[in-house]
């Protein structure tokens, strides 16, 4: 004895089934997406929280490019599921701050690039605003780390110091090479007197 189902309600069932199998993988999708940005987070120096609404594909494409070339990364969460990676690493944030359409720029090689490379964007791309982020785990203001953004990177500061350190040696070797080409000319000089 089978039971008989009409072609209506098999539709209907096979629908709802099928929504079931949405709402668990969801969750599980939820849970991935959560456990990824516990792991980004405790891989980052600095994290940098942008709303990015009215920005293009295009734009959002080319800022992704910018950040990879200094070991940075931009990513896309819902506000939830941020608030729960950040409640599990102990990282506390207003809400209320995070204004718009939230994404985040991980910085993992040093504290100062993204900040640089965010703000260097937002520049030219109005439509992107920092709101603020963590530095070492110590929440900044946007304010604060638009300050670190405008800030040399270790890289211009040392090639600053090589410069200023190099400089009085260059002088010197300058000073030491005319005094040479005047001595020359004064000997080359004495010869040719010699000789009339």
């Amino acid at each position: 004895m089978g039971i008989f189902v009409s072609p209506i309600e098999a539709k209907f069932l096979s629908a709802a089934a099928g929504i079931f199998n949405y709402m668990a993988l969801t969750k599980e999708r939820k849970k991935k997406i959560i456990e990824d940005l516990i792991e980004k987070i405790k891989k980052k120096k600095a994290l940098i929280f942008v709303n990015f609404s009215g920005l293009k594909v295009k734009d959002l494409s080319e800022l992704r490019k910018e950040l990879k070339k200094v070991s940075s990364e931009f990513k896309v969460a819902k506000k939830t599921l941020l608030n729960l990676a950040l409640k599990e690493k102990k990282l506390k944030i207003e809400p209320k701050k995070l204004i718009g359409e939230i994404a985040l720029v991980f910085g993992y090689k040093d504290e100062i690039s993204p900040a640089k490379v965010v703000y260097n964007f937002s520049k030219t791309n109005p439509n992107l605003k920092i709101l603020g982020g963590f530095i070492e785990d110590k929440y900044q203001e946007a304010e604060e780390i638009i300050g670190l953004a405008q800030l040399p990177t270790r890289e211009e500061l040392l090639t600053e110091l090589l410069g200023s350190i190099s400089a009085p040696i260059s002088n010197f070797i300058n000073v030491l090479r005319a005094n040479l080409k005047n001595f020359v000319y004064i000997l080359s000089q004495i010869k040719v007197n010699q000789q009339n």
